[in-house]
């Protein structure tokens, strides 16, 4: 390995303590000792098995979008769906919006993190360097958190239990393959390693010293964990080139600004229906809420429950727990701040996972298009939720953990 990380100093992304990197076992992690934060692991062969991975599932991707993966029969009649069924589907029933957002995280964005992340290994391994490696890393590392496979196989899922009392549902040969992907592409991210990425390219570690962290303010990367001397009011890294700063830029007005948006919005997400269930000519209107309780009503009490937790219990816990971590740093709390930072990691965690819910209806909209016999559409209910499940991440991601621990640091000063 060209550039070793070993004995480089680095920060924790959450809260802002400093470490030295050391040679751990493998297959061990180091967690920071403050907040509990993961800083690293020791994956052996980092570069050759994520890029065996990688290319497995890009092979995967074409078979899971090229045939169908889900068929529905009901008097005679079948529908077939493929990958990109659902966001046409909503693109033609007046829900452009919708049909873009499930197409993005569903098809789009996994495809460019597969495609990105292979066009960072294969020059690795071959031992040069990609043209535009920072910037493409920062395309990759910005897309992920949207890629949202596994929460689409769960709205899969959902939907093939759901459809079973409307009529016959066959899988094909693309659902194998998805639920394959979702497997290989779950396996790919757990095996990479960015600090072997940046040292077979010979990008350099952080040079600084203990002493230079006690006389400069430092500036953490939070997309390669280079660590830069403050040179300037506006500056980027210079390994990966995103911009740097000492804390994000207005995290707490624009995380306030956004979850007041995501409050407003919540109330006509559950008072409006999210689709609308047609059998011969009839229709019948369903809220998130009406949903739940018609799962209840037909014995599907598992089913019912991850609905009700997805799509109710996890928006409204969202918008509790960064409400509450934006009082506590107003209120320059020193309660609990480990605590505190695993509140917010889980908001970071469970908060596209409200997702399953669009692509429910999605799935639900393209397969039940039979006429006059029975027919789904989406209400505009869940364009109301999709913005509040949009609007919820950005605002995980517009806060800053390491605010919380600012007062702890200033108290330790202090004494």
């Amino acid at each position: 390995m060209a550039n070793s990380p070993i004995g480089k100093i680095f920060a924790c992304h959450e809260c802002d303590h400093f470490y030295s990197y050391e040679m751990i076992p493998v297959g061990a992690k180091a967690n920071c000792h403050h907040c509990g934060n993961l800083l690293y692991r020791h994956i052996p062969d980092s570069i050759n098995r994520s890029l065996a991975l990688y290319l497995t599932a890009l092979i995967l991707f074409f078979i899971a979008n090229i045939f169908p993966f889900l068929s529905l029969e009901l008097g005679g009649r079948v529908v077939d769906s493929i990958l990109f069924s659902s966001g046409w589907a909503m693109y033609k029933l007046g829900m452009g919006e919708l049909g873009a957002l499930i197409i993005l995280t569903s098809i789009l964005f996994p495809f460019t993190v597969i495609v990105g992340m292979l066009y960072l290994l294969i020059p690795a391994r071959l031992g040069t360097v990609a043209p535009f490696m920072s910037q493409v890393y920062r395309i990759v590392n910005k897309l992920i958190p949207w890629s949202l496979v596994g929460v689409f196989m769960l709205g899969v899922l959902i939907a093939i239990v759901k459809l079973q009392d409307l009529a016959n549902v066959a899988t094909g040969p693309s659902l194998v393959a998805l639920t394959l992907l979702l497997l290989v592409y779950t396996a790919a991210r757990a095996n990479f390693d960015p600090h072997d990425l940046w040292s077979f390219a010979e990008h350099n570690f952080s040079n600084l010293s203990r002493e230079d962290i006690e006389n400069h303010k430092i500036l953490n990367c939070h997309t390669c964990g280079l660590l830069s001397r403050q040179t300037a009011n506006s500056q980027n890294c210079t390994r990966c080139l995103s911009p740097l700063h000492f804390r994000k830029h207005n995290s707490v007005e624009v995380t306030w600004a956004l979850l007041i948006a995501a409050f407003v919005l919540l109330i006509p997400a559950n008072v409006y229906p999210v689709m609308t269930v047609i059998r011969f000519g009839q229709g019948e209107p369903s809220t998130i809420l009406s949903g739940v309780l018609h799962l209840i009503e037909s014995g599907m009490w598992g089913l019912a429950m991850i609905v009700f937790i997805a799509s109710i219990v996890v928006p409204v816990l969202k918008l509790v727990i960064l409400s509450f971590l934006l009082i506590s740093v107003h209120k320059k709390s020193d309660w609990r701040p480990r605590d505190r930072t695993l509140l917010y990691r889980v908001t970071e965690i469970v908060g596209a996972w409200s997702m399953v819910d669009i692509f429910l209806v999605g799935l639900l909209s393209s397969l039940v298009s039979l006429d006059a016999l029975s027919t789904i559409r989406p209400g505009i209910g869940a364009v109301f939720f999709a913005a509040v499940v949009v609007i919820t991440m950005f605002a995980a991601h517009s806060f800053d953990p390491r605010l919380i621990w600012d007062q702890i640091k200033e108290n330790n000063n202090k004494d």
